[in-house]
């Protein structure tokens, strides 16, 4: 699989290399979970090994820590159960053991949004932790839900706070209440934005508040103030993932003066350790009800605690890539895609539709993520967006005749390909030679089957050959 991924891979430079958030922990975790499996019998003192090993990842990551304190107590007393001292994998056991708990940090008992009516949901945090794009991300995924949201604009300090929400409202056709120039009375605003819903036709309605850049007693009394007025069914905390133990203090200091019902992580695609991710739940007591994992709008997710410590512990996450899939592939194209690569019979014509596919998936290197072991394989490449627009710029600049029967295209085609897409004739080389190889792969089932093992699926008649991914196996 990873072959025919060559046309978008490039070397990574370690001196200027951004390490995605959670990649330094599952690093150090996959060290001591190794040592751990090779182990034919457990014995206490290797668990104390092992577990000294982990709390030192976890502060590395910038876990709280009381919270690495207690998570490494509750994991080395149920390591040391009779169960898994007795077990044929006491290994295995462990780590079964580790991704309990860390799903119950995370957050195992979290719950979905309240939108009972009247649906008010308030976002507060500080400036530049997201609270406006994460109130139209949020905007959005309700309206794909079937709800009809609104958004009303509550940052009386910062203008241009209100110009970004009014674009991002526009951008996803989202109503929004927009405040009287110069004004300054929130709870005059608030009231004002209460009887502009009563006249919009709208079933859940999101305030995006003001922020500091840092906490003060003005900030906290405002919205404290806010609160009591709304009365809301939810009241968000928007936070920066990457800001490590300050997000988890901001959290603590609002929940304390506000009280806040819920966390939104945002940038958790960003350069951090994602020890805040970690922390959050289990300082505050509030759950983490939604992540910010991109810059694009619909790159917003519901947090799911046991998916996180799957990718935290390098088993990937396959149920998002497949509700992902679902929602963004049309499955009698997968259907027919599947058919094809079954019989064979893929051509340049497919492997264009398949780009297509992965584009309506999101950023490749978040998508090959999910998938079990792949992130760990693929952290020296970075993977060239630009080099998919490349790619199908040469595949378009072919005749459909050279896009279905690829083996005639010779010398004299190649320049004309090359000049026709603006791209060296070395890159057009490059893709036919790849896809040939990816051709003679398809027609082996032995291969076929190995890569279908790779990606974590089942091979011909499982997940990986009916309505899963067809879109997949020719990337």
């Amino acid at each position: 699989m990873f072959r025919t991924l060559a046309p978008f891979l490039v070397p990574r430079d370690h001196q200027q290399s951004l390490q995605p958030m959670f990649n330094q922990l599952s690093d150090n975790l996959e060290g001591v979970f190794k040592k751990l499996r090779g182990q034919g019998k457990i014995s206490e003192k290797n668990i104390a090994d092992a577990m000294r090993e982990v709390r030192m990842a976890l502060l590395e990551a910038d876990v709280d820590f009381k919270v690495a304190k207690q998570f490494i107590a509750s994991v080395q007393e149920k390591a040391l159960g009779a169960e898994v001292m007795k077990s044929i994998t006491p290994g295995q056991q462990i780590v079964k053991i580790f991704q309990d708990e860390l799903c119950v940090v995370l957050g195992g008992d979290s719950e979905p949004i309240d939108l009972n009516p009247p649906a008010r949901v308030l976002m507060v945090g500080l400036n530049g932790a997201g609270k406006t794009t994460s109130s139209a991300k949020l905007a959005l995924r309700l309206k794909k839900d079937g709800r009809r949201p609104l958004l009303i604009a509550l940052d009386l300090y910062r203008p241009a706070a209100i110009d970004q929400l009014a674009t991002l409202a526009e951008e996803i056709d989202v109503p929004m209440f927009r405040p009287v120039e110069g004004e300054k009375d929130l709870l005059k605003v608030a009231k004002q934005a209460l009887e502009w819903i009563d006249t919009q036709d709208g079933t859940v309605f999101i305030f995006d508040t003001a922020g500091r850049q840092e906490i003060d007693d003005n900030l906290v009394g405002e919205l404290a103030e806010l609160r009591k007025f709304l009365n809301p069914s939810e009241v968000l905390l928007v936070a920066d993932a990457a800001t490590g133990q300050q997000a988890v203090n901001v959290a603590q200091t609002f929940d304390e003066k506000i009280g806040v019902t819920g966390i939104v992580l945002t940038k958790l695609d960003g350069d951090a350790r994602g020890g805040a991710a970690l922390s959050m739940r289990q300082v505050t007591g509030k759950p983490i009800k939604f992540a910010g994992v991109g810059e694009k709008m619909d790159m917003f997710e519901e947090f799911h605690p046991d998916r996180l410590a799957g990718r935290i512990l390098g088993m990937g996450d396959v149920v998002s890539l497949v509700e992902k899939a679902a929602e963004s592939i049309d499955e009698a194209d997968a259907m027919r895609m599947a058919e094809k690569l079954q019989k064979g019979g893929f051509d340049l014509n497919d492997f264009l539709d398949q780009m297509k596919m992965m584009k309506k998936l999101g950023p490749l290197e978040g998508l090959l993520g999910m998938m079990p072991g792949v992130g760990k394989k693929l952290k020296d490449v970075n993977i060239d967006e630009n080099r998919m627009k490349h790619v199908e710029a040469i595949i378009l600049s072919m005749t459909p005749k050279e896009r279905t029967r690829p083996v005639i295209i010779n010398g004299s085609r190649r320049k004309r390909i090359a000049l026709g897409c603006g791209r060296p004739v070395s890159e057009v080389n490059s893709l036919l030679k790849q896809f040939s190889g990816m051709q003679k792969m398809m027609k082996s089932k032995g291969k076929m089957k190995k890569m279908m093992k790779q990606m974590g699926m089942d091979g011909p008649g499982g997940p990986g050959s009916g309505g899963g991914f067809p879109g997949l196996p020719g990337m």
